[in-house]
């Protein structure tokens, strides 16, 4: 799940002289970075297990990733059991193969047991399968509600009967701000901000550099172009789509603090937050 934890302030780097195998822009590779900062995929896959589990009584073996990327979340589907299958989708080829070469590679035998096809996920053709995702809030690249409710539409049409289809949220007071947050990683500092919002359209442009011990970065490594939805929008518009029903799972916080623990609970109604995630849950 990428990119908000709701306020860690501001850190100052400190240039300090880099050991032989520190990592420094020109050195680090940033699809590496990405993925250590934003992507979990070991904890989306227990979500989906057990959710689908407890959802639907049998287990989930295929899977189709939307916007899959660097196929990263395909590579531990498949790593979950001998049973398991996916296919992914991207219009970047040259991610495609970075993630070929660096996530399903070292798979070995069990990499024949990902699929990944380049072009759009509103017209490309797979398998049903249990289980669709469009993790990292990608599908916000959609900014209309006909477009968003086409993409909703191809998901339903890909899916068995019985399947769920699986994305993730962010929101909350801060998620309408403009707003610079850093954390430092091994290595390294990821940074996470929202350069524009308008409260019109709901666009936003938001960034992700990193930063380094040496004082060298990678400003804007990875820059969206996104409507930030609501949750009464994306549920609307899945209702729309022929979904029949939808469900909310929150995450849950640290006692005393603001800070996410991982545990997602399904609830009718929230409250506000300074930042939220959720996975949203959608059945055929």
């Amino acid at each position: 799940m990428a990119g908000l934890s709701g306020g860690d302030g501001e850190i100052r780097l400190k240039k300090t002289k880099p050991s032989k195998n520190a990592r420094t822009a020109r050195k680090a590779d940033k699809h590496i970075l990405y993925q250590e900062s934003v992507q979990t995929p070991e904890a989306d896959a227990s979500f989906i297990t057990r959710t689908f589990r407890a959802l639907r009584g049998r287990e989930a073996q295929s899977l189709r990733e939307d916007f899959c990327g660097t196929a990263l979340f395909s590579g531990q589907w498949v790593k979950g059991g001998r049973e398991r299958t996916a296919f992914g989708i991207d219009l970047d080829s040259k991610v495609q193969d970075w993630g070929r070469e660096h996530n399903l590679g070292p798979l070995g035998a069990a990499a024949e047991r990902v699929v990944l096809f380049t072009g759009d996920v509103l017209h490309t053709r797979t398998p049903r399968v249990d289980v669709n995702v469009a993790f990292n809030f990608s599908y916000w690249v959609f900014k209309t509600r006909p477009l968003l409710r086409d993409y909703f539409r191809a998901v339903h049409r890909h899916l068995k009967k019985d399947g769920l289809f699986f994305l993730d949220m962010h929101g909350g007071t801060q998620s309408m701000e403009v707003l610079c947050e850093r954390r430092r990683k091994h290595g390294f500092t990821y940074v996470w901000e929202h350069l524009t919002f308008d409260i019109v359209s709901h666009d936003m442009r938001c960034a992700i550099s990193f930063e380094f011990p040496d004082g060298t970065r990678q400003k804007h490594a990875f820059t969206y172009d996104w409507r930030l939805w609501s949750l009464p929008e994306v549920r609307e518009l899945l209702l729309e789509a022929g979904f029949s029903d939808v469900r909310c799972y929150f995450e849950g916080t640290k006692r005393g603090t603001t800070t996410g623990n991982g545990i997602y609970s399904l609830k009718e109604r929230c409250s506000n937050d300074p930042c939220w995630l959720a996975y949203v849950v959608a059945a055929p």
